[in-house]
């Protein structure tokens, strides 16, 4: 018996059993000797073909290639431009991880897709041309309107306000907003020279202006004032600013002129005064935005706002008046929470509704307010509340002022949230308030609306004006 070999000897080897290949193997390819080249470099071993040869003579260890993973295509594969095979056979109706649809149904579905995408592309083009067919009318009515302008109303302006059919019809189209380039024009036409001031009393009021400023002898109360104002007024525009407004000093000059001009009668200046005058500035030069400034705050209820006669009181009986005939419920609700348009009807008149509305919206207001006069003023008050009018059942009065004041957070975070741009000189656009909702509103007073009632309140509450 043959003894038993020791394992763990050191020069013990252990026996490896023989690896079984179910593949049988293929007989080794003799190696390929590349005779040298003239110049003594022979061919590169990369390019010589291999050799199953091994150094103990024996072949190269088996090595088990991976089957092909066969995957759907994805996307269209082109070939010089054309489609391959495998494309033609490819659904494009239906996704890759699903089952494939029967080639009929196929077919179907995509003759289906061509027809709605051709609809698709019919529709777009309808619209497209509906849209330019709708361009060319606005564009024919904007032309057929200016000439009505040019030919009926800028020559004489004032049978807008006549009786008659007729100048009815031009007084809604003043309604409908004044053309830019008779803008000026037509406001200073409209508001007149009531006081019968010259051509020269800007340059005369700026002149001492200027002399006092140089003096020192200027309010330094009031002129910072007016500075802080001037930087306040319309920041969209950016024309306004004090660092690189264009129109900074000429707001700023035509203000102090102003002061100046009223500080015989004992008065100074108003918060707010700004946004008049720079809408002045922006439609005419600057000693007719100047007469026209002057003329237009001496009417009726504008004169109570910048410290003339009158007092908050009258004009808030006034608004309580026609807010009560037009709107009972919220002047019911105002009652009981104590909220009098004292509270509320300066930040917007004061200003003429800049500071709340966005601006072309307000240059249209502007238009009326200057052709039909201080009434207008109190219908578009009644008009943005009958907007707010879902807003102003509030149980709690702070929550209450603060819409009236366009500050309310709860309408800024959804505003915010919606993806409303919120223009703190356009508070309102917050709670959706547009030019056509505005209007809509106003038209709507001619329901209860009368002049007569209108000229009774100023006489009762304002008989001195």
């Amino acid at each position: 018996m043959s003894p038993r070999p020791n394992y763990l000897s050191p020069t013990s080897t252990v026996p490896v059993p023989q690896e079984v290949d179910p593949v049988p193997r293929r007989p080794p390819t003799p190696s390929i000797i590349v005779p040298p080249s003239s110049t003594g470099v022979g061919t590169p071993t990369s390019s010589r073909p291999s050799s199953y040869s091994s150094s103990n003579g024996g072949p190269p260890s088996p090595v088990t290639a991976r089957a092909p993973r066969h995957t759907r295509a994805t996307g269209s594969s082109t070939i010089g431009g054309s489609s391959t095979t495998l494309e033609k056979f490819l659904s494009k109706t239906r996704p890759t991880h699903l089952p494939p649809k029967p080639r009929a149904e196929d077919l179907k579905h995509q003759r289906d897709w061509d027809e709605m995408m051709r609809r698709s592309r019919a529709a777009d083009d309808a619209r497209a041309e509906r849209e330019r067919a709708r361009a060319r009318e606005r564009e024919m009515a904007a032309e057929e309107k200016m000439a009505i302008w040019e030919r009926e109303i800028v020559p004489d302006w004032k049978r807008v306000l006549r009786p008659g059919a007729d100048n009815e019809r031009l007084r809604r189209l003043w309604w409908e907003g004044v053309p830019g380039n008779f803008r000026g024009r037509l406001w200073a036409a409209a508001i007149g020279n009531g006081l019968a001031l010259s051509k020269e009393t800007y340059k005369t009021c700026s002149t001492r202006a200027k002399r006092a400023l140089a003096a020192r002898t200027f309010p330094q109360d009031t002129l910072s004032e007016i500075e802080n104002d001037v930087q306040n007024t319309l920041p969209n525009l950016h024309i306004f600013n004090a660092e690189y407004g264009p129109m900074h000093q000429d707001l700023k000059d035509l203000l102090c002129a102003w002061v100046v001009s009223r500080s015989d009668e004992g008065l100074g200046y108003v918060r707010g005064a700004s946004n008049i005058a720079a809408m002045f500035i922006l439609n005419m030069p600057l000693d007719e935005a100047f007469l026209s400034m002057r003329n237009l705050l001496e009417r009726h209820c504008l004169r109570s706002f910048y410290g003339g006669e009158g007092s908050d009181d009258d004009v808030s009986r006034i608004f309580d008046t026609l807010l009560a005939d037009g709107m009972p419920k919220v002047y019911f609700n105002f009652k009981q929470h104590q909220i009098s348009p004292s509270l509320y009807l300066p930040d917007w008149v004061t200003p003429l509704f800049l500071n709340h509305l966005p601006f072309d919206m307000t240059v249209r207001i502007w238009d009326v307010i200057i052709l039909e006069g201080d009434s207008f003023l109190f219908r578009v008050a009644i008009g943005v509340l009958g907007i707010l009018e879902s807003r102003l059942f509030f149980p709690d009065r702070k929550e209450l002022l603060e819409v009236l004041r366009g500050e309310n957070k709860a309408a800024l975070d959804v505003a915010r949230r919606t993806g409303i741009s919120v223009d703190l000189s356009a508070r309102y656009e917050q709670y959706g308030m547009s030019e056509k909702s505005l209007w809509e509103r106003i038209h709507e007073q001619e329901e209860w609306w009368r002049e007569s009632t209108w000229g009774r309140l100023i006489t009762r509450e304002l008989p001195d004006i």
